[in-house]
């Protein structure tokens, strides 16, 4: 099942569980990222890693067989990783790179598992750049335009350079809390109204200078 129509189906029982329900978001990720540099200095690629809240994490194991109750392997989760990247393709994985102003593209993931922890599924997952790079400042944003996810990069170690060259400078700007305005929006309003690009507003936004 690919994440958006797991999210779907999730979103359906809650709202026959809960009643009226706030319109957004639905879905909450605490966030880390690794840009990967190569031993010239080239950016070759991120590596993100998605810890979903109990609530979607619960939903989403639900009917997944495992030996033992209550905890799932690596490759017990294997198909469910593979849908997920997979279905993130159309969303851009929900991750957009500028080098000196212009955008750069991802190529299909790469190294993508899940793992269950404390209750809480995590996705990790590397998205390759299709050409590496040398920029004098690279902008990376986090974010899902219709803020269906709300993503929050965590508190700790938030955002990694590995192997970048000395000097490089890296610089995290957290979003407010898009929430509650979120909250006051009905849900046809992200789905084709003027609050389609709404999570835009509240993008993660990492930002790394190198000399």
């Amino acid at each position: 099942m690919g994440m958006r129509a797991l999210l779907g189906w999730m979103l359906a029982g809650l709202l026959l569980a809960s009643g009226p329900a706030s319109a957004h978001p639905h879905v909450w990720i605490t966030a880390t990222s690794e840009l990967l540099y190569a031993e010239d200095g080239s950016i070759t690629g991120v590596r993100h890693a998605w810890t979903f809240d109990d609530m979607f994490s619960a939903y989403a194991v639900q009917g997944l067989e495992a030996k033992k109750k209550g905890a799932y392997t690596r490759e017990e989760l294997g198909p469910l990783a593979q849908t997920n990247v997979e279905s993130l393709k159309e969303y851009a994985y929900f991750t957009f790179a500028k080098a000196d102003g212009k955008k750069e593209r991802f190529g299909e993931p790469v190294d993508y598992f899940l793992d269950y922890k404390d209750s809480v599924l995590t996705l990790h997952f590397t998205l390759p750049l299709k050409t590496p790079l040398k920029p004098k400042q690279l902008m990376l944003e986090v974010f899902d335009r219709s803020f269906f996810i709300d993503f929050q990069m965590a508190k700790d170690n938030p955002v990694k350079l590995v192997g970048a060259p000395s000097g490089c400078q890296m610089k995290l700007d957290r979003p407010s809390d898009g929430s509650a305005t979120a909250q006051k929006l009905n849900e046809q309003t992200f789905m084709d109204g003027p609050n389609a690009n709404f999570g835009m507003m509240f993008a993660n936004k990492i930002t790394v200078d190198c000399p």
